[in-house]
């Protein structure tokens, strides 16, 4: 298959369109489709669906567009590499971080790393929950910047400790759950899981290293902000970096819940896939990670 045809798949599905995908490749509507057309007759089936507002992938289709995503992503990671090797800094680098990160590390370590290697392009993406590592394992992210999950598959990924993290309860100030004194006191009440379902969160972790079952699941979220809005504005419970928790922002609408069992306490780290930690770039910027959070823990030095 040809690496342009399966580009013209992507663009079409992406885009909705065989005008819009063409445009965004700089090629004709003709030869746009002609690409699309070649795909289909190599496979012998049906990638995309036409009508008169658009084209939409069929079952087929999605399964090439995904692979195709993949494989794109890879070779532009083995160019960024190879030309790092050879002692080119020039390229990308996305950064998957939790809210506490881009609070507190990632600004410093933007501004050193900047610094030292101008040209290569730097993305955060924020996460709110990144114990799943999905994006890390699809390649969508270089670098996740996270509590560190447990048990982790040995050799798989390369880990940087940076932190420790305390996340304590929270609710909306004025809320009567904000005089409960023991974590037994909120297991019936709506928490705010911020997983990728029920099933999974810091939430569920709080309760399960307690001995106690989880709580309810009062909303599902993936942004900051919507986990503010909620637990602000509802009877939700939920848990927050102690940082964030004592922001001037966030400290006018919420308050702390002391209880008894004390904050889950989580260490903040770096991960990265074990082969992705051979590109430089990736290397470099883990280090500065670990620079910025020791000036952090000891900003005297």
């Amino acid at each position: 298959m040809k690496l342009t045809n399966l580009r013209a798949l992507v663009a079409a599905i992406d885009e909705g369109s065989m005008r819009a995908a063409a445009r965004r490749l700089g090629v004709s509507q003709p030869a746009l489709t002609k690409m699309v057309r070649e795909l289909e007759r190599e496979l012998a089936t049906t990638l995309l669906l036409r009508s008169t507002t658009g084209v939409l992938a069929t079952a087929q289709g999605m399964v090439l567009y995904d692979r195709a995503v993949a494989a794109d992503r890879e070779l532009a990671h083995a160019v960024d590499q190879i030309q790092q090797l050879d002692g080119r800094m020039t390229g990308s680098l996305t950064i998957g971080a939790v809210p506490l990160a881009v609070m507190l590390l990632v600004p410093e370590t933007l501004r050193t790393f900047g610094r030292a290697f101008p040209d290569i392009q730097l993305r955060i993406i924020e996460e709110l929950y990144i114990a799943q590592l999905t994006r890390l394992r699809k390649g969508e992210v270089d670098i996740a910047l996270g509590p560190l999950p447990e048990h982790l598959p040995p050799g798989e990924f390369a880990v940087e400790t940076l932190m420790p993290i305390d996340m304590v309860i929270v609710v909306r100030k004025g809320n009567p759950l904000g005089r409960a004194r023991r974590l037994a006191d909120l297991a019936q009440a709506p928490w705010v899981y911020t997983g990728a379902n029920a099933d999974s969160g810091y939430a569920k972790t709080l309760f399960e290293n307690h001995g106690m079952k989880p709580p309810p699941a009062g909303a599902l979220v993936n942004s900051t902000l919507g986990l503010l809005s909620i637990i602000a504005s509802g009877n939700c419970v939920g848990l927050l970096p102690h940082q964030i928790a004592v922001h001037p922002f966030a400290a006018q609408h919420l308050q702390v819940v002391a209880v008894a069992e004390g904050p889950l306490q989580l260490t903040l780290g770096a991960l990265a896939r074990a082969d992705a930690a051979l590109k430089p770039s990736v290397r470099h910027f883990m280090a500065h990670l670990h620079r910025a959070a020791h000036h952090l823990s000891d900003p005297l030095r």
